[in-house]
């Protein structure tokens, strides 16, 4: 390989890779910041590279999409960080219903959306306590279809159960009465032989003064 040959080489190698580095920079600059904190229906809204704030207070880059810099009154620019006051973060809770949280709750140590989207940053591993509606509504489903199934059993055993009380209140009752009745009864021999004493020993003792 002559000189000028191995020139050529170097200098095409050079060229190639400088290509490649613009392409990278190029994309990396292309990139979009994740959409953290936003709702699939507003996706759209932040699709461009320069974003209009909702108040129409101004606009911000794409780039300065959750940067942790308040650019926006109304917080547009910040739904997934706690930069703005007034900002909303999104949480999406798959399976449950959706929720919006005040953006001063995001990464603040404690879990707020049942999925935990909300502590992203903060260390905090956060359960997934979501609650699937759809099988819910099934098991409820099932639980309701059983209900009815087991209906009429269910009314006969409730009837037993019902008369099987008022049974018992009628038992205790008559024992209740015989209670008293005897109490009574027991009274009235006590009173009567108290009685019968007395009069004995008056008679006693009028016999005796004769």
């Amino acid at each position: 390989m002559t000189p000028q040959q191995s020139r050529l080489l170097v200098s095409s190698v050079a060229h190639g890779t400088l290509l490649l580095l613009l392409l990278a920079g190029a994309g990396a600059g292309a990139a979009s910041p994740p959409l953290v904190g936003v709702s699939p229906h507003d996706e759209a809204y932040f699709a461009p590279q320069v974003i209009a704030c909702r108040d129409g207070s101004g606009s911000f880059p794409k780039s300065r999409l959750n940067d942790g810099y308040c650019d926006c009154a109304d917080g547009t620019d910040e739904p997934g960080t706690s930069a703005c006051p007034e900002g909303k973060f999104y949480c999406t809770n798959i399976g449950d219903d959706p929720r919006l949280l005040f953006s001063s709750l995001v990464n603040d140590n404690i879990c707020d959306c049942c999925d935990g989207s909300d502590e992203y940053e903060s260390g905090v591993h956060c359960p997934n306590t979501c609650k699937n509606i759809h099988a819910t509504a099934e098991v409820d489903n099932g639980v309701s279809e059983l209900s009815v199934a087991h209906l009429d059993g269910t009314n006969i055993i409730t009837s037993k159960h019902t008369l099987d009380i008022e049974d018992l209140i009628q038992k205790l009752r008559g024992l209740r009465m015989a209670a008293v009745i005897e109490l009574g009864l027991v009274v009235g021999i006590f009173v009567f032989c108290f009685a019968r004493r007395n009069t004995r020993t008056r008679r006693r003792q009028h016999i005796l003064k004769r």
